[in-house]
């Protein structure tokens, strides 16, 4: 068991009220994962204390060197990956091979960000006047608040904090109760690459008690949140009233994999089941609604059903298990309501979902995938978001319809197509509002080098990953003149008197 602390200004220490909360497993309610601290402000207040005062120091460092940091991580990072798996599938609930995944897209953040720190990180760019150098510099924007889910527990928190160290900034980290494990355990590692006391900070504990201080606080500059869409507005609300604040946010979706009737169907079925029910639904990006044309629907509800109906599901630890339970009760609960009010709304159920009982399922928070089928137009069911193992099947005629389903919510973040005709694949991928898309592929499968993020509510137009670093720095322009007089641009005069 994971005996927890946090990690404030280069030492690990309890919460200054000594208070601790339990991580447990969703798959054996009755094991214990590890007791960790359970901060408040004051803790808080501390963590930033400590972030501000190291920014100086950090900032001045060279970038390089602030590189190799993250390199000397990933050395640390590759020699702990499997246990690190191992423990994620314990405590969020996903799948084994998901949760090694999820390992090495964190270490390729790393990996990659640590490359960048010996590529040009600003612009020379020319001037109107030969006599004048211009150029365009980044600079760190200061202490950055990294609030992240439990679902990608590893890879998401380095998605935020490898580009912020890189580009000079400080650090303090709050990862999700649910996965206190696994972001005490990135700590650890992080810790161990030989941070400066200060640079990186970690404070564990509730979103009210610890997420709201962080996010609230005077000497934070810029927050970084993956989340929920209610948790989300919150924070650009909080961060349009005050000047010094910046705030990414990525809030989920109800994205939709569109299936043409020119399809490869095998290829098409095996798509949809990896976008609705990989990680139990529980993905940002994950497909709750198959736009489906009506000529392919038979036949693709043939492939997709049959394929659904022999998922197997259990212990995530299991090597040969598709899915693992959902991450909580209060999660199990949600969806269940979903699915008791799709069938309000009229939905065809295709699949019967819910709890799963009995043969081992007793001790979790299992569930059996639920599927219908339903025409669109305004229910609940086809625009909220439900994270979890819910889909819908919407079936269209024209390439018009699929378009203008796929953009009637409010969410924005993935889009797959499943086509042959490259035609429609442009048309989709021009004409749809989404942040992340793929051709014959399912909606899932980030890749760190591309952009991450959504339009609508699913984000603030700001994308994670590579692209971070226009949201943890700003650009600022120089000139220099090398004449032995004032000369100016567009024409202006010089002349006084």
């Amino acid at each position: 068991m994971i005996k927890g602390l946090n990690y404030i200004n280069g030492k690990w220490q309890p919460a200054q009220g000594q208070e601790t909360f339990q991580s447990r497993s969703p798959a054996h309610t009755d094991q214990v994962i590890g007791v960790f601290p359970k901060s408040k402000r004051e803790d808080v207040e501390a963590a930033v204390k400590a972030a501000r005062a190291a920014y100086h120091d950090w900032r001045a460092l060279s970038r390089i060197k602030r590189g190799e940091y993250l390199d000397t991580f990933v050395q640390l990072a590759k020699a702990q990956a499997e246990e690190m798996a191992r423990l994620m599938a314990q405590e969020m609930g996903k799948a084994l091979n998901e949760c090694r995944a999820d390992v090495t897209e964190g270490i390729h953040m790393a990996q990659f960000m640590a490359g960048r720190s010996r590529m040009p990180s600003g612009d020379v760019v020319a001037s109107e006047l030969p006599e004048k150098d211009a150029y365009m510099l980044r600079r760190p924007k200061g202490v950055v608040a990294a609030v992240t889910p439990f679902n990608f527990p590893f890879a998401i928190p380095l998605w935020l904090i490898a580009p912020s160290l890189l580009e000079g900034n400080t650090v303090v980290f709050k990862p999700a109760g649910d996965t206190a494990g696994v972001g005490f355990r990135l700590m650890e590692l992080l810790a161990a690459a030989g941070l400066p006391p200060g640079v990186l900070n970690l404070v564990l504990g509730s979103g009210e008690e610890v997420g709201w201080p962080l996010v609230e606080h005077p000497e934070v500059d810029v927050i970084l949140f993956v989340g929920s869409y209610a948790v989300g507005s919150r924070i650009k609300e909080l961060a349009a009233r005050d000047y010094r604040k910046m705030a990414a946010c990525e809030m989920g979706g109800k994205n939709g994999l569109i299936v043409f009737d020119d399809a490869d169907l095998d290829l098409a079925a095996n798509a949809a089941v990896i976008s609705a029910f990989k990680t139990a639904g529980q993905r940002c990006t994950s497909a709750s609604r198959l736009i489906v044309q009506e000529k392919a629907l038979k036949p693709f509800l043939d492939r997709f059903l049959s394929l659904t109906k022999r998922l197997s599901i259990g212990d995530p630890t299991d090597e040969r298990l598709f899915m693992g339970p959902v991450v909580n009760q209060a999660a199990q609960k949600r969806i269940v309501s979903y699915n008791d009010l799709a069938r309000k709304e009229g939905a065809k159920v295709l699949v019967e979902g819910g709890l799963l009982k009995g043969d081992g399922y007793d001790q979790g928070y299992f569930m059996r995938p639920f599927v219908y089928q339903m025409d669109w137009g305004p229910a609940r069911v086809l625009r909220e978001e439900v994270f979890g193992p819910h889909v819908a099947v919407v079936p269209f005629r024209t390439v018009d319809e699929a378009i203008h389903i796929y953009n009637d919510t409010e969410y924005g973040l993935a889009l797959a197509v499943i086509t042959e005709d490259f035609r429609k694949a442009r048309r989709v991928r021009d004409e749809c509002e989404y942040g992340v898309g793929y051709v014959n592929l399912p909606t899932i499968g980030a890749e760190v080098h591309l952009p991450f993020g959504g339009l609508k509510k699913s984000g603030t137009g700001m994308p994670s990953a590579s692209t971070l670093i226009d949201v943890i720095t700003h650009r600022v322009g120089w000139t220099v003149n090398h004449a032995r007089e004032v000369k100016l641009a567009q024409g202006l005069s010089a002349k006084i008197g």
